[in-house]
């Protein structure tokens, strides 16, 4: 949900009443309790997961934050998010380890099936093994995981709703909103996602995303109604992620909110849909898209009222995040959005937010601005471009056509699902699967994707590179300090 974005909101969910994270950031303490010596005043466009993840980590990190934001309320739209353990390790470090585990479902495994027969063609065991990677896997609905980023970042932030912002001054740096308003900062993060207006302001120019020739209906259904069916029950008894790959379309479906709600979002062919999130789709035409699917499916799409759809953009990665100003730095969707087939949309803004916050934790001088911004563009853009590329091939090998390919992919799955139950039964197996069509089932990709860790990557930079160029910058001269804000700008310099 971006600071740019004039669609009026329809759809925004409640969050559980167990998503609570009230009171948990004044016990949570992150760097090691180190505050920047020079504090200053950050502001963050958009109040989306990357936005509030931002301001939490900005705060944290002793800066004053404010937030600004197009729509006229706070929320998140009705869907389901997977929140990988390269997530779930920041969200235990941030205090949320219990409120997650209130309202969020840990899947057991991820199953492949064939769309037309439900056979099983892949399998990898998740649940406690996840662990393996130092923290849990998650199912979760956005509305709760919007609301518990809320919780953490609203006692240190200043939140301007209604607040659509029209024009970015780099230099001075300063916002100015719809109303006339303008805002000075120190610092502008563009958090406003795929339609980011701060975007085209760093990069000089217009860079729509492309449509990816993906569509995508979101539906959620209760889980009651499934426990009356034995021919359903058991996706709630044992929660996995389950996805049935079909020719040009493929289902992806778990449970969330502790089980007591089914997610399902169905990938298929763009027929000229909007790219929204909250826009309203027909479950009539999802029934139609989907009505060579086995019996199964055929009976969870009877239970959908309604469902949200949008069209699925991608851009290949942009040259540079931060304007040569040195003030005005995006992050999240704005800079890297991702297909949703490797599930790291929020994860990748999530882990920004982190790395950025790490850095300006270390801010004793303004002359340090520009070079940690570069730090932050440098540390990420490459991790982020990765993720894009394997989400996209995700979505070629879940939509190959039946046919050779098709036979030579399930063949593949099939064989890495073997593997992994002789591992099960606690056999010897040497083997990492890399390549494996089912990416989940490739050891070396997992530990590149989920054992990473933002602050570890934000520390190692300081050590080895940071604290000799940037933190001697700081011990040059003191910190001008007027009430928070830099004092005269005329010792703005440019480092690259």
């Amino acid at each position: 949900m971006g600071g740019s974005s004039s669609e009026p909101i329809t759809a925004y969910v409640a969050p559980d009443q167990r998503a609570t994270a009230q009171g948990v950031a004044e016990h949570v303490s992150l760097y090691n309790g180190r505050k920047a010596p020079l504090r200053l005043h950050i502001l963050i466009v958009g109040c989306g997961l990357g936005g509030l993840a931002a301001a939490y980590c900005l705060a944290q990190a002793g800066h004053r934050v404010t937030v600004v934001e197009a729509a006229h309320a706070i929320g998140e739209v009705g869907a389901g998010i997977q929140v990988t353990p390269n997530v779930t390790r920041l969200l235990r470090r941030w205090g949320l380890a219990d409120a997650i585990e209130r309202v969020a479902v840990r899947p057991e495994a991820i199953v492949f099936r064939r769309y037309k027969t439900g056979e099983r063609v892949g399998y990898t065991k998740w649940g406690d093994k996840m662990e393996e990677y130092g923290a849990p896997y998650y199912h979760i609905h956005r509305a709760d995981f919007h609301k518990l980023l809320f919780d953490l970042a609203a006692p240190n932030m200043t939140l301007r709703l209604k607040s659509t912002v029209v024009g970015v001054d780099p230099d001075a740096p300063s916002l100015t909103l719809a109303s006339g308003e303008v805002l000075h900062g120190d610092v502008i993060i563009g958090a406003d996602g795929v339609k980011s207006y701060v975007q085209q302001v760093v990069i000089g120019r217009a860079n729509p995303a492309q449509p990816t020739g993906d569509a995508a209906y979101r539906a959620i259904i209760p889980t009651s109604v499934m426990l009356e069916d034995p021919d359903l029950k058991p996706f709630v008894d044992t929660p996995e992620m389950t996805a049935w790959m079909g020719p040009g379309t493929h289902l992806m479906a778990y449970n969330i909110r502790a089980k007591q709600e089914f997610n399902m979002v169905l990938l298929h062919p763009d027929d000229g849909s909007v790219e929204s999130w909250t826009a309203e789709g027909s479950a009539e035409k999802m029934r139609a898209d989907f009505k060579d699917y086995e019996p199964r499916v055929q009976k969870l799409l009877q239970h959908v009222k309604s469902t949200l759809k949008w069209r699925l953009m991608d851009r290949q990665p942009l040259e540079k995040w931060v304007h040569s100003s040195g003030r005005v730095a995006l992050l999240g969707d704005s800079c890297h959005p991702m297909l949703p087939y490797r599930a790291q949309g929020a994860a990748m803004a999530i882990e920004d937010a982190a790395v950025l916050g790490n850095l300006f934790s270390r801010l004793s001088h303004p002359s340090q601005i520009a070079p940690l911004l570069h730090a932050y563009q440098n540390l990420r853009l490459k991790r982020t471009a990765d993720t894009q590329a394997s989400s996209r091939l995700n979505q070629k090998i879940f939509h190959l056509p039946d046919g050779p390919a098709q036979e030579a992919r399930d063949a593949d799955m099939r064989a890495a699902m073997e593997l992994e139950f002789r591992l099960l039964r606690g056999e010897h197996v040497d083997v990492t699967l890399e390549g494996s069509h089912n990416q989940w089932a490739d050891r070396k990709k997992n530990m590149a994707q989920f054992g990473y860790d933002a602050d570890a990557v934000a520390d190692r930079w300081w050590a080895d590179v940071g604290e000799r160029e940037i933190g001697s910058l700081g011990q040059q001269q003191q910190a001008v300090k007027v009430n928070g804000r830099l004092g005269s700008r005329s010792h703005h310099h440019h480092h690259h």
